[in-house]
């Protein structure tokens, strides 16, 4: 069976372990078993729901998996910071779970709206809605906690307005032997601004970048190459169904949502409270941006052409496309390595379920015509560095995910 069949029957398994094994490194989690029984404001976490409205918003604003990355990013910084400063100011009880469930409330209508602006309306009433959750009448803590949020958000939408994410690529696109050639004309290529962008935990793009992929026309190259005609040429229906699948394009809620939702399946099947949860969020989402970068700086220094500009034989699953930006490394390999090497280091008993999402949503881009077995292979090393740079970042407590 698949890993893509398996997930479909079910994404939570194992039970959740809070220390890590065989010397990985743990995240700052405090108490991650901590019991909410006996608070009588019990409407559950307000975190979740507002990643699956930011997913749906996604979807239906047809953001790229670059931008979508983005957005969710900084979503999930916004809930966690929110809610740690709420805390820090909150008292027990009932009283800190209305407190974290407005940190949440106020962060992330603030920055969903200035993202989805035309949505500004909707967000506000989410709000409104969950600060009239839970019996008792009025919620003085969740207004307090939303006033706190509000003032992040604010903060997180003054950096995003100057990340750099916004501005337009202005580099030139090579042309020749063995480089990529841009699906449009004049060349453009999406997201080609990334390697500018302001990272969360990367010191530079070029952090890790990889050494070059085979030389064009070698030897590994035509075997990489020849690989990719044979799965072309004998394709199966099983083939097709993964790459279309794990195609996640705009009109979805994307690669970097995919595992944002594994994240709330976990978070679901585990009880975590609300800092636990934006906690989780707040790691995999900006980890997963910073892959982004990480993997385009790379795009953009080798320009690799893709299998079917190689070899015009090569078809590609038509759910999936051609993507406009070169094939070295794969996109996908370095979402999903960053994506399963957070959630393994929060669920260390679930690391090898997660391992194998990320190993079959890089073999579907194989599948898929679109991608080598070497940009699979680096992208999914490249994302766990990423990974790792961000879970020890967040471990220092001295990290951008720490209130200041």
């Amino acid at each position: 069976m698949s890993t893509l069949k398996t997930f479909v029957a079910g994404v939570a398994g194992a039970a959740l372990v809070v220390a890590c094994n065989d010397g990985a490194v743990s995240p700052r989690v405090p108490s991650m078993a901590a019991s909410r029984s006996g608070v009588p404001f019990a409407a559950g976490l307000a975190s979740p729901a507002w990643q699956d409205t930011a997913a749906r918003l996604v979807a239906q604003a047809r953001f790229t998996p670059q931008a979508a990355g983005h957005a969710y990013a900084l979503l999930s910084v916004a809930q966690y910071l929110a809610v740690q400063r709420a805390e820090a100011v909150a008292g027990g009880g009932r009283s800190r779970l209305e407190a974290d469930r407005g940190a949440v409330a106020g962060a992330s209508a603030v920055v969903l709206s200035d993202l989805f602006p035309s949505q500004a309306t909707m967000l506000a009433n989410l709000a409104i809605e969950q600060a009239n959750a839970g019996p008792g009448d009025p919620h003085p803590a969740f207004a307090a906690g939303e006033a706190i949020g509000r003032s992040v958000g604010g903060e997180i939408v003054t950096r995003a307005h100057s990340d750099g994410f916004s501005r337009p690529f202005t580099g030139t696109i090579p042309s020749g032997p063995g480089l990529w050639i841009s699906n449009t004309n004049p060349p453009t290529i999406v997201a080609g601004q990334l390697p500018g962008v302001t990272p969360w935990f990367l010191t530079s793009a070029d952090q890790f970048r990889p050494a070059p992929p085979p030389a064009f026309g070698s030897a590994e190259f035509q075997a990489a190459l020849a690989e990719i005609r044979a799965l072309s040429d004998t394709r199966t229906a099983e083939q097709t169904q993964i790459a279309a699948f794990w195609a996640m394009n705009p009109g979805t809620s994307t690669p970097p949502g995919f595992w944002l939702q594994v994240a709330t399946d976990g978070i679901a099947a585990h009880g975590l409270s609300e800092r636990e949860a934006t906690h989780l969020y707040a790691v995999l989402g900006s980890a997963i941006f910073d892959a982004l970068i990480s993997c385009w700086d790379a795009k953009e220094t080798y320009w690799f052409i893709r299998p079917w500009q190689a070899d015009a034989s090569i078809t590609v699953v038509a759910a999936v496309g051609k993507p406009n930006h070169p094939s070295y490394p794969s996109g996908h390999g370095c979402v999903s390595g960053a994506g399963a090497a957070v959630l393994g280091s929060f669920f260390p008993d679930e690391h090898g379920r997660f391992d194998a999402l990320a190993a079959e949503a890089g073999v579907s881009r194989l599948y898929a015509g679109i991608h080598y077995r070497f940009d699979v292979e680096t992208g999914l090393q490249m994302g766990r560095s990423v990974a790792a740079l961000a879970i020890g970042a967040d471990a220092s407590g001295t990290s951008v995910l720490t209130p200041r």
